[in-house]
């Protein structure tokens, strides 16, 4: 496995393997992987000839007084961990190398960055797109795999790529959980253990959502608050959003009829995990 960290020879090594004929899976990540990454990887090496993976912690998508300077960073650690699911290249740039002096150019995907997410992180998502778009200028994939437990996200680099007719394919792997339910995610590591058992309540509501959909309840008002009272009632848990939206607009729903998100994001502590689980009527 090779670890590259400037752009040219990302781009090199890039034409390389498209005069060959042959294509690419690209895995893009911030680092500090787990399990969930590792499948995300896996998935990827069946896709394609060859797997690279980022390693970018993306300041962009960091707003003021967010974890960009404690975000969890390990290099030698990841390396290991993504060498040895069949990782043949990580890229590893710097900020200066994506974000050279005088760089000016973002890209905003509208509506469905403003709410969720969107709504609590002001541009977070415009740095989300643009670095997304930056890797895919420079690495070329043909498919690009991305993990359902950040849901908006996924929707809208779909959206992106729609939008500017970017040729990679977006190829969308399931939530990776503990055995105990709680989405695998690099800011777990944060929770003490107390805060770690209060995180539980996330996968527990939104199970309590999905078969309340299943026993026949449509209402999203009734569910929403159900599941906010659940949240609500666990120690150290504070909510910032509960909603149940459309799946591809990410607009609120009212009635659940075919499918709906239920999505999450609730500060367990001083830190903010967020969730989603389909609903089908």
């Amino acid at each position: 496995m090779e670890i590259i960290a400037d752009i040219p020879t990302m781009k090199a090594l890039v034409k390389a393997v498209r005069n060959r004929g042959e294509s690419i899976c690209l895995v893009p990540t911030m680092g500090y992987l787990h399990e969930g990454h590792l499948d995300l990887m896996r998935e990827g090496k069946s896709l394609a000839d060859h797997l690279i993976i980022s390693i970018f912690v993306n300041p962009t998508q960091f707003g003021a007084g967010e974890d960009l300077d404690k975000y969890p960073r390990d290099l030698p650690r990841d390396a290991e961990m993504a060498e040895a699911v069949g990782v043949e290249y990580i890229f590893n740039p710097g900020a200066s190398d994506m974000y050279p002096h005088g760089y000016a150019t973002y890209i905003n995907v509208e509506g469905i960055t403003e709410g969720l997410c969107g709504a609590a992180r002001p541009g977070h998502f415009r740095g989300v797109t643009t670095v997304v778009a930056k890797l895919f200028n420079i690495i070329d994939p043909d498919v690009a795999v991305f993990g359902e437990k950040d849901y908006q996200q996924l929707a809208v680099i779909r959206r992106m790529v729609v939008d500017l007719n970017m040729n990679v394919k977006i190829h969308a792997h399931p939530t990776v959980r503990e055995e105990d339910g709680l989405a695998m995610s690099s800011r777990n590591k944060y929770l003490n253990p107390e805060e770690r058992l209060s995180a539980l309540v996330l996968s527990r509501s939104l199970n309590h959502a999905k078969e309340r959909v299943k026993g026949g309840e449509r209402r999203a008002a009734v569910i929403g608050s159900e599941v906010k009272g659940m949240i609500e009632g666990t120690p150290g848990c504070a909510i910032d959003y509960v909603e149940i939206v459309d799946p591809d607009l990410l607009t609120p729903v009212d009635t659940i009829e075919g499918r709906a998100v239920m999505a999450l994001a609730v500060k367990v502590g001083k830190t903010r995990l967020i969730d989603n689980m389909t609903l089908i009527a």
